[in-house]
């Protein structure tokens, strides 16, 4: 991902004053526009460096667009991190929060309504990857640089913090196909496959990487693309999936993410299944974790959200600060439209058996919150309590 730098001598205020410099950032902003890209990254930081200073004692606001609620981490996890580290960093920024519910025209309206209150640096992540395409086209119009956050964001975004996203996909394959091999020949019967949504192009990418292990190896039975991610609708899916194959011929389930794992599983606890095959996850939601320590899910791709929210609200400043984001080596990820700047932090997977050694020794969860109520006899059989 491309991205120009626009250069302006340092000029004295005290002799020029504030006329020549909204003449220089004219000039830089408008040579900018006549330019291809470079590999710096620090382009469209740079050309929003004077907009983006607050009046003196006033907030710096930086916005937050989120996409919805049906996963729990967002709120319980992205957002307060994010706040919390650009607190630290920067004690009199501002965070302008909203949450999309899952909705494209509501995260537009939250954008725009943001732009009007003055933000100076747009973080989000998209409900829909194309339709955001227009959010971000209107921000650089205003010369308000844009994050996208977890999922790539179409237009010309100026950098992008996420998890390399392929890999997650083939660690989730990886796990079931090590799963099914225990219990015999991965051929011996079928599996589901419940993707997540088709707007999303993170699990495009959880998709093509999960088929890059299992296909050849395994017999499909039924595939699916959820929309919206949404728990209730990959039940649905699953139901569907069990009157098709028959619940004998089911040895194992991909789910691209813990919610919709979540449904598959009430789906095959409704159908009175004896015992439940290995079922795929990711995000590490509380629920999840206490689902694999109870043996109901085999596994989840822990990803460190804290780090993630870290390395954007570091980006967000320094973008905010004109700056050029260094702290991290970032890669180019095409969007369609340009090569973004792009943090890819790592993941892990997650079984009962090293529960304690991931999200305990990270601090994501304690053993009290996971071993709660009908779990606790199930964190002592796993070692966990």
């Amino acid at each position: 991902m491309k991205a120009i730098a626009c250069h302006t001598r340092r000029i004295s205020l005290g002799l020029i004053g504030s006329l020549v410099i909204a003449t220089g950032l004219f000039a830089c902003n408008k040579d900018q526009g006549s330019q291809s890209g470079s590999s710096s990254g620090a382009s469209t930081a740079s050309s929003a460096s004077a907009a983006a200073k607050p009046a003196e004692g006033g907030a710096l606001k930086i916005g937050l667009l989120l996409p919805e609620t049906k996963t729990a981490r967002y709120e319980a996890a992205d957002k307060p991190f994010f706040v919390e580290r650009l607190k630290q960093i920067c004690p009199k920024c501002e965070v302008l929060y909203q949450n999309a519910d899952q909705k494209a025209d509501k995260q537009q309206a939250q954008a725009e309504s943001m732009l009007t209150n003055g933000v100076k640096v747009l973080v989000i992540d998209p409900v829909d990857a194309k339709a955001a395409g227009a959010i971000v086209a209107k921000a650089k119009s205003a010369n308000v640089p844009v994050l996208a956050y977890e999922r790539l964001a179409g237009g010309p975004a100026d950098y992008h913090v996420s998890f390399d996203n392929e890999r997650v996909g083939r660690l989730q394959g990886e796990s079931l196909l090590a799963a099914l091999k225990k219990g015999g020949d991965p051929k011996r019967g079928k599996i589901v496959v419940i993707n997540g949504s088709p707007t999303d192009p993170n699990a495009a990418s959880f998709k093509k990487g999960m088929h890059s292990v299992l296909d050849g190896q395994v017999n499909i039975g039924q595939e699916y693309d959820t929309p919206d991610w949404s728990p209730d609708q990959a039940q649905k899916e699953m139901d569907q999936a069990i009157t098709a194959i028959g619940k004998k011929n089911i040895i194992g389930v991909y789910c691209a993410n813990d919610g919709t794992a979540s449904g598959a599983i009430a789906a095959m606890k409704g159908a009175g299944f004896a015992d439940l095959p290995p079922v795929t996850g990711q995000d590490a939601e509380l629920a999840a974790i206490q689902r694999i320590v109870a043996g109901q899910q085999y596994m989840t791709v822990y990803k460190a959200i804290k780090k993630e929210a870290i390395v954007a609200a570091e980006m967000a400043y320094a973008m905010a600060e004109g700056k050029p984001y260094t702290e991290q080596k970032t890669v180019p990820i095409n969007n369609g439209t340009k090569d973004i700047p792009s943090v890819l932090l790592d993941a892990e997977v997650v079984t009962k058996e090293n529960v304690k050694d991931t999200v305990i020794k990270d601090n994501f969860y304690t053993a009290p919150q996971i071993c709660t109520g009908t779990f606790a006899a199930a964190c002592k059989t796993a070692g966990v309590l």
